[in-house]
């Protein structure tokens, strides 16, 4: 769905354009750096194909699937085994999301 300003903005644009506004602009004609790298426009590409999602995404969901079932966990060796897990998992995300943070 296109917003509403969309032609304005076009018509702005092209004006300025015409004008010779955009001339000599630092970096003019080159691509845009932080958008994507052409090196990971395959990657890119096929994980958007496949539907693949970063794994703080798949290690959120599972975090969240374990207390779930904690909560219904009436075993005590199980519920220990299963805080174990959560714990370990939690680790995972934690440091998953700051490499993210840091790197990404």
């Amino acid at each position: 769905m296109s917003h509403p300003l969309n032609p304005a903005i076009e018509m702005a644009m092209n004006a300025a354009d015409r004008s010779g506004e955009f001339k000599d602009l630092p970096g003019a004609g080159k691509p845009l750096e932080f958008l994507s790298a052409p090196k990971d426009a395959v990657i890119d590409r096929l994980l958007k194909e496949n539907q693949a999602k970063p794994l703080a995404v798949h290690l959120k969901k599972k975090v969240a699937e374990l207390r779930e079932t904690l909560k219904a966990e009436t075993d005590e060796e199980g519920r220990k085994a299963l805080i174990k897990e959560i714990a370990d998992h939690q680790l995972k995300l934690d440091l998953e999301l700051e490499a993210l943070r840091k790197y990404g």
